[in-house]
């Protein structure tokens, strides 16, 4: 990969010796389609006669000036670094270069809309991409105040953390220039830089200091009939008034821009004041309830940032969950308290957990302060762990502590660190003095050490039924032998009038090997226990057999969803763990997901579902397995309310596990209008998903790909095109793909994903042993020449993980062996994708018993 790769001790080095006053960047973008113009002007303290270098990813450099002295860029621009020597106490350096556009989504990324031929940019710069548009000292502790001035088409728009100013336009007409305010102090890898032909809409609020902040939204000109600027306004003002009453601290910028742009690698980014998000929240076509809820989280989850993390900032990146995993609990917890998403901890458990206990469970999980020696470490950090599991944590500590003592601790701790950065300890203490509680302990074993515990109900029973006795074992990974404590609930549910519904409560603090629970003896044993009930803890939990059984009969009738989605949790934790069988739980699914009400439930089952029935069953029983699958997806289609998420969910369920001809035949039907579900208008997005099932199972061809993107000739057309075209099962087709994102490196980061993605679809698992030997054998060069977001598609995505057998097993552990001093985030992806095959085989062999 190009660029340096800046060490956590190199990083404190360089602080050591300078700190950071300001950057004049300005930027011109009427080059070309190739290159920009960046100069900037950086202005630091520095111990007098120190060296030190900045950081800088350019085409060209054309001038270095340090205090007045030139230097020879050949000279000192070395490895994407300008050294720097003979530092004064005071400092002015001035660098001058050409810099490329990306089309990888890092850096300034430059998108040509296919619909109209306009050019759109937009900047990602977390982890260490600012560098790649501006001279700058590349780590998060160096905060300064940004002021840019951009040159661009007179008939753009261009937008900044500060507001936009009026445009200062050339004598020809074409051009102008804007000349932004100075920012407050923030780290360089929130700034930010959007330009284009951009459509917009204003509105405002009144803030809770009576400070009025103007508000915008934003999106592509071809978008933007589809934009509902509207809500995104409603949801905004529900959030700021949320988090600047809970954090007593008022919005700390100007003004709060909202910008939806293309071919965006992650869901959104929390540039001060102006956060960039993904088109995939624009919704063209009809989406699902768990898309519509997931996008109020990540609008709440980047305001939830402005404070946590832009206002206050880790010094390193080890603190990186200082940042995510706030911003997760915080973003959940406003939705479910001030917007009309009331049930959004049930879906926190069911995708947020459900990723933290599977990332937590593999061989490169990591204490949620995760040990960050460079920025490639980080990059690889950006996972369940970080986000999901350091929510939960926080979700416990805040019924620990409190949630009032929770909340004054953060606003205090906004109020002492405001613009400067910090590490764990500067909360701790701010918690510690809002509750009462000593945290150091608490930190040791949540924050510090890595692995999930597994809580299980020790029951005996009387002669009459009662319980005579009520305890709860804990246990730990052997790799990860930490016992911890858990704040948890325990329901008893009790079948009444056809549900299942809650008839005892209790709340109690849970440590040790073996807790006993006195309060719960003499109590009848009711038809199902429930640990953790209300999702306080973060483990898994197991369901003695009365109540394992009672799930399997009456999991869609538990009336609370919460309670609902713990057990379909604990279901799949028990399938995964191999505990149980696949093919039971395939059962489990299709007889009770039809009555789920929670759309995010129902997604993520759904997706469950499916790694069971492709890689979990015994080999011998797949094929009729997935048959099964599908059929039971069509049925479920065909017998939900007309027009309802959940129609809509089984029926882009049941394309997706399509595998028989007559199965395929129907997708066709229901694509060609031959064949209708009352309700299920099958509008633009849906008709690609269909194709991409027929192209998959070899229904239709190239042509018919090339006449469907012919009528959607959009960005989003083109990815499913892309998709599709991979998918199609032939040796040539998978040639085809293969060249185009392995041998070539010319398709931008949203092509390679989805084009990765149909490649190894798993209807075409038979084509893929051909390519285990190739995966093993690209790696390396991949790794070293794309950039980091494309090597990872790439390294994640074409595993053929769908062939899930001994030979994939023995290739992967083989490469492993034979490659220890690989960089170490390449192998922490190898090593994941090892460790699913691993999970499957033992699965495929507990359901062959």
């Amino acid at each position: 990969m190009p660029g340096e790769n800046l060490t956590r001790i190199e990083a404190h080095e360089r602080r050591a010796v300078i700190d950071t006053r300001s950057y004049e960047v300005s930027l011109d973008l009427t080059k070309g389609a190739e290159v920009f113009g960046s100069r900037s002007v950086v202005r630091f303290t520095a111990t007098p006669g120190a060296a030190t270098f900045i950081d800088l990813i350019a085409r060209d450099v054309r001038e270095i000036t340090l205090n007045g002295q030139e230097l020879d860029p050949a000279a000192v621009f070395h490895d994407s670094r300008i050294q720097l020597e003979g530092l004064q106490e005071e400092n002015e350096l001035v660098v001058d270069a050409d810099c490329l556009y990306t089309n990888t989504g890092e850096g300034l990324h430059r998108f040509v809309d296919p619909v109209d031929g306009e050019v759109y940019l937009y900047s990602q710069f977390e982890v260490p991409d600012s560098r790649r548009v501006f001279a700058v000292f590349e780590q998060p502790d160096l905060k300064a105040t940004f002021q840019f001035t951009v040159t661009a088409p007179a008939g753009w728009k261009v937008v900044s953390n500060a507001p936009t100013p009026e445009p200062i336009a050339h004598d020809d007409g074409q051009n102008a220039t804007w000349g932004f305010a100075p920012t407050q102090r923030i780290s360089s890898y929130i700034t930010a830089l959007i330009a284009g032909p951009y459509e917009e809409v204003r509105s405002e609020l009144t803030n809770s200091e009576g400070r009025v902040i103007p508000l915008g939204v934003f999106a592509r000109r071809s978008l933007w009939q589809h934009m509902d600027a509207d809500y995104i306004f409603d949801k905004t003002r529900q959030g700021f008034a949320y988090f600047e009453e809970k954090f007593g601290y008022p919005y700390p910028f100007e003004k709060y821009d909202q910008l939806f742009v293309p071919e965006f690698n992650a869901g959104a980014m929390e540039n001060a004041g102006a956060v960039t998000f993904t088109e995939t929240y624009v919704f063209r076509s009809k989406v699902t309830d768990a898309v519509k809820e997931r996008r109020v989280v990540t609008i709440l989850h980047e305001l939830a940032h402005m404070w946590f993390g832009d206002l206050v900032t880790m010094k390193w990146w080890n603190d990186l969950w200082l940042n995510e995993s706030f911003a997760e609990w915080a973003s959940t917890i406003a939705t479910a308290e001030a917007t009309e998403w009331t049930e959004a901890w049930t879906t926190f458990n069911a995708m947020e957990k459900t990723w933290a206990y599977r990332q937590d469970q593999l061989p490169s999980t990591h204490p949620v302060v995760a040990e960050i020696n460079d920025l490639e470490d980080v990059q690889v950090n950006f996972d369940g762990i970080t986000y999901a599991k350091g929510g939960s944590v926080l979700k416990q500590l805040a019924a620990w502590v409190g949630i009032d003592a929770f909340f004054s601790g953060v606003g205090a701790y906004f109020r002492k660190h405001a613009f400067s950065n910090t590490e764990l300890s500067d909360l701790l203490v701010e918690l510690e003095r809002t509750s009462g509680r000593d945290l150091s302990g608490w930190s040791k074993k949540w924050l510090e050490t890595a692995g999930v515990n597994t809580l299980s109900p020790v029951i005996d029973e009387a002669g009459d039924g009662t319980i005579s006795r009520f305890a709860i074992t804990q246990t730990a990974p052997a790799d990860y032998p930490t016992i911890r404590p858990h704040r948890l609930g325990i329901g008893f549910y009790d079948l009444k009038d056809g549900a299942l519904v809650c008839t005892h409560h209790v709340e109690l603090d849970v440590d040790g090997d073996l807790t006993e629970v006195p309060q719960l003896k003499g109590l009848r044993r009711p038809d199902l226990v429930l640990l953790n009930d209300h999702d306080l803890a973060y483990a898994k939990i197991r369901l003695d057999d009365r109540s394992l059984a009672t799930a399997i009969d009456h999991l869609a009738d538990i009336s609370d969803p919460l309670a609902r989605s713990l057990v379909w949790g604990a279901a799949w934790d028990q399938t995964r763990d191999a505990e149980s069988a696949a093919s039971d739980y395939v059962d489990l699914v299709l007889r009770n997901i039809g009555r789920e009400t929670e759309s995010t439930t129902i997604r993520t089952t759904l997706a469950q579902l499916q790694l069971a029935a492709n890689a979990y069953v015994a080999p011998e029983r797949r094929e009729a397995t997935r048959a099964n699958v599908a059929d039971g997806l069509w049925r479920l289609a065909q017998q939900a309310e007309p027009g309802s998420d959940a129609q809509l969910q089984f029926a882009m369920a049941f394309a997706s596990a399509a595998s028989t001809p007559a199965q395929w035949d129907t997708v066709r039907r229901l694509r060609d209008g031959e064949l209708a579900l009352d309700g299920l208008a099958i509008d633009t997005d849906l008709s690609w998903q269909l194709l991409v099932s027929l192209a998959a199972g070899g229904v239709v061809d190239a042509t018919a790909i090339d006449e469907a993107l012919a009528v959607d000739n959009t960005a989003k057309g083109g990815e499913f095109a892309a998709q599709a075209r991979a998918a199609l099962p032939t040796a040539e087709a998978k040639a085809a793909a293969w060249a185009s994102l392995v041998e070539q490196d010319t398709l931008p980061n949203t092509l390679v994903r989805m084009a990765a993605m149909g490649f190894v679809h798993p209807a075409s698992r038979h084509l893929l042993r051909d390519y285990i030997g190739r995966y093993f054998d690209m790696l390396l060069p991949i790794w070293e020449s794309r950039t980091y977001k494309i090597a990872e598609y790439l390294c994640e995505l074409l595993y053929p993980a769908a062939l899930a057998n001994a030979e994939l097993l023995d290739a992967t552990r083989g490469w492993l062996s034979a490659h220890p001093d690989a960089p170490a985030a390449l192998r922490r992806i190898v090593l994941e994708n090892l460790a699913g095959v691993e999970r499957a085989l033992a699965a495929q062999s507990r359901d062959a018993e």
